[in-house]
Formats: structure tokens, sequence, C-alpha cells
């Protein structure tokens, strides 16, 4: 939690640069008799404080309708939060040559020139609160010599936690004064924003991130994804393996590199595709600036994610639901993908599925009638995803990304290559894994799954079958329900000889009653 002081701080600037501007949108002589003028109109004038009434409550409507949004969805204030943090980034001044130094020598424990045969101290890259530097190892690591070193600013960091902490702060008061705020749940919004916000500068989990692509890519001749060199990893450092490449947009660029552009847009689509429904765990914020191409002899064409700062993950019934759901709009089955909402619960179950199936088609059918390489793939994913809101229905935010990721890929290939059929790609990647899903790989997979179960019940079996046995040859069970419906039979038949009594005995008193009042 910031201190009172720095709280006090950004009120004083906020009211500061807010007066400033009102200061220079005066008249240059006569700016103090403007001012007055001005609040003293508005203060007199019946127009204007009914247009100062009628403004200021609107404002609450638009705010509430826009938490309600991100509380629905805060995919949107994800992608935003990051959108905007990419578009100041170049406006960051990075760490002077002599602090930067410093800063890798206190973040190493040791001096820089005791690692490095040498180090580029200007960054070939800066982002907001961080910068990336080349160097050349003393003596290679893992094999590695070359190397590309992040750093991120701590400073500039700490003050990010302390606005964040600030933003919870004001979250939290406005929960306990507004039922409003209670009921849009802000702090929740705000713990979120903050999260989102500080694991972009999380650099042991971006090298995580980094090693499991490559994991999961490995021996994949379509991409070039940089080693981690986990011995130089700190919390303010990332080390990985520099790889000379270009941004993917710098067509002359890879087009003078002998860069082929066509298989190059084929291989984003596939790659993206196959990142998000195979593998499940993908860039929540791909875009041109996260993707570059290797213009390195060995690897020359092949895709370089080396940017893992976001990203995010989706679970083995979410990948099904899309991977089936898709390949149902594709075959323009919209009664099973109508189905497939219901029974991932995306709607509620008495939503009547010809409804849903005919909302699919109104959406979609527009999208097959152009030629297959003049369609869009990220289009169709957006009605399949988003066609429940009719319904009152809501797909996960992680789906929302993975469709989002998708529709930057697209079109990023599209920069590169516009001819480039998207459709056919994506549809033949999401063909082939759901065919997978039915095939023996799928069953070899699920069994796989089921193992550890099974390696618990499997010793138990030949006691579970003599037992089962046991009890099919026992008379002893016969007994026991011959004996449990004699109890029955018996307790019918008490209970109905107590009934006849109590009626017997009602009416003979009745009878007594009448007589001795006669």
């Amino acid at each position: 939690m910031p201190p009172l002081f720095r709280r006090l701080r950004l009120l004083f600037h906020a009211l500061r640069y807010g007066a400033r501007l009102i200061w220079l949108a005066a008249p240059e002589h006569h700016k103090l008799h403007w001012i007055v003028t001005l609040a003293s109109r508005v203060h007199e004038s019946p127009r204007g404080r009914a247009g100062v009434h009628r403004a200021l409550p609107n404002l609450g409507p638009l705010a509430s309708a826009f938490a309600q949004s991100l509380a629905r969805r805060p995919e949107l204030a994800t992608s935003t939060l990051h959108d905007a943090i990419d578009a100041v980034s170049h406006l960051q001044t990075p760490l002077p040559p002599d602090e930067v130094e410093h800063a890798i020598a206190a973040a190493l424990g040791r001096p820089a020139s005791t690692l490095f045969a040498a180090i580029d101290l200007t960054p070939a890259k800066t982002g907001f609160a961080e910068q990336t530097h080349v160097a050349r190892l003393a003596e290679p690591i893992n094999g590695h010599r070359g190397l590309a070193i992040k750093l991120v600013r701590a400073a500039q960091v700490q003050e990010i936690a302390d606005e964040a902490a600030l933003l919870r702060w004001v979250a939290r008061w406005m929960e306990k004064l507004s039922k409003n705020a209670r009921r849009l749940r802000l702090r929740e919004l705000a713990d979120t924003f903050t999260q989102d916000m500080l694991r972009r500068f999380d650099l042991r989990a971006e090298a995580a991130n980094l090693s499991q692509t490559a994991h999961h890519f490995d021996g994949d001749r379509r991409l070039a994804i940089p080693a981690v060199i986990w011995e130089l990893c700190t919390d303010r450092t990332l080390a990985m393996q520099h790889i000379e490449s270009l941004p993917a947009l710098d067509l002359g660029g890879l087009s003078a590199s002998g860069v082929k552009l066509a298989p190059l847009a084929e291989h984003i689509v596939a790659v993206v595709t196959e990142q998000a429904f195979e593998h499940g765990f993908f860039h929540a914020t791909l875009d041109a600036r996260r993707v570059r191409v290797s213009v390195e002899p060995d690897t020359l064409g092949r895709i370089v994610l080396a940017d893992f700062a976001v990203m995010s993950s989706l679970s083995s019934q979410e990948r099904e639901f899309f991977v089936h759901g898709a390949t149902a709009l594709f075959d323009q089955d919209y009664g099973r993908l109508a189905h497939l909402h219901r029974d991932a619960g995306h709607v509620s179950q008495d939503t009547r599925p010809e409804k849903l199936e005919a909302e699919l088609r109104t959406r979609v059918e527009g999208h097959f009638a152009p030629q297959s390489h003049e369609r869009s793939a990220g289009a169709l994913f957006h009605h399949l995803l988003f066609a429940v809101h009719p319904f009152g229905g809501d797909v996960p935010p992680r789906l929302a990304a993975a469709q989002r990721a998708f529709g930057q890929a697209e079109m990023l290939a599209n920069a590169l290559h516009p001819g480039v059929d998207s459709w056919k790609i994506a549809r033949s990647v999401l063909l082939t894994l759901a065919r997978r899903e039915r095939d023996h790989r799928g069953w070899i997979k699920h069994i796989a799954q089921e193992l550890p179960h099974l390696a618990h019940l499997v010793p138990r079996m030949p006691q579970l079958a003599v037992r089962y046995l046991q009890d099919r040859h026992d008379p002893a069970p016969v007994r026991q329900q011959t004996q449990l419906v004699s109890d029955v039979l018996l307790e019918y038949r008490r209970t109905r000889t107590l009934l006849w009594a109590c009626t017997v005995c009602g009416g003979l008193l009745g009878a007594i009653a009448v007589l001795l009042a006669y």
C-alpha cells in the first residue's frame, strides 16, 4: 500500500494539471477575468446548470455499463491494457549505459566484465519499464555464446506497483461507499488489472513460458525459439539465445534476405492455431510487434517467438469444444454446434436448440458465399463464440482471447501475403485435431489419462470379483430381503389396526357425548 503522502501528491497533480489546462485555454491577457466570467455565467445560466445536472448523472450509467462489460469479459480490459502499454513503450527513456552495467551486475551478483566478452549497452529494444541488450559470453553456456538479455527497470516497476496499489485502495473504498460498486465487484476488477499489469515484468515466469513453448514445438522447422540461459535468469534479468531476425512486417528486408513470404504467412496461421487448440498454451497479446523472422543461415525464414510476457491457456474441455465446434461450423452443421454450446454450459439448459441453430445459420451462412481464399476464419470463429449472447449466454474469456489471437495472426498473414488461404489452413489443422481425438491416438491419450486411476483399481479386481460371486451365490441376501418384506407387512398391519381402533374409539366417545347432552 503506498503511503498517504503519495496519494495526496497524486491528487495534487491531478488538480494542478486540471487547473493548468483551464489556465492555458484562457486568453493571454485576460486569464483571471475569463475564468471568473466563465464560472459566473455557468452558475447564473439556467440552461448551463441544467446541462451540468443532466450530464453528471449520465456519467454513472456509462461507467456502469463499461464496468459491467469488463466484469463479464475481462479479456477486453487485458487487451486494452497491453495495447495501451505497447503504444507508449517507445516513449520510455532507457537506462544510461553506466546504469545498465551497474543494474546487470547487481542482478547477476557479479561484474558484467567477468561474464561477457562484449555487451552493447545501447538497448536493441526498449519496452515499458524494460529493455533488451545484445551480448556475447566470455565462455559459452550450453553451447550458446551470443545472447539477448532483457533487463527490467526496477524503480519504474515499483512505481507501477504503487499506482496499482492506489487503484486497489480506491476500488476498496468505492465498494464500501457504493452499492453499485459492490455489485460490479470493482475490487476484484482492480486486482485482475494489477495482476495482468505486473506479470508483464515477471521475468522468471516469462522464461518458463519460453521454455514450455520450445518443448511443445521441439523439432518443428517452422519455428526458431530461443533457448533460455537459466544460469543468468533472475528476477530482474532474462537471458536467452540471440537470433538475428527482422520484424515480420519488414517486407523489403525479408525479401532482400531471401525469405519466401507465402510459406511464412501459411506457417503463422498454422502455428498459432496449433499453439492455442492443440497445446492449449498461447500468446494472449499476439500481434505483428511480437513476431519476428529469422535471417540467420541455419534458420532462415523461420518464425521467431521471443516475447512471452503475457500468455494464456485453455483447458482440455475448452480446446475440445472449440475444435469440434469449429469443425461443425466448417461443415455447416449448426445443430451439432448448438448442442455443443448447451453441453458446455454456454447457454442455459432451457434454451431451445433450434433457436440457437437458427441464430448461428443467420450469422454464418454469409461467410460461405465468397471463394475460400477470400473468406475470414477469424470472423467465423467470432460467431462460433459470440452467437450465444442474444440468449443470455457467454463463453469463457480464455476462448475469446484465443479467438482474438487467431484473428491477429490472420491479419498478419494477409499483410505478408494477401493471397494466403487462412480458411483452408485453419480448417485443415482443426480437422486433424478432431480426427486425432477420435482415432487410436485419442483412445491412447484417454487411456493414458485413466491409468493413474486404474493403477489403484486393478490390484483390487480379484477381491472385488470374489465378493461379487459370494454375494451372488450366498442365500443370505435373499433371506434378508424376505425378512425386510415381512417386517414391512407387519408394520402395515399394525398401523391399520391402530387406525381402526382410533376410529371406533372416536365413534363411541362421540355417541356417549350425544347421549349425555340429551
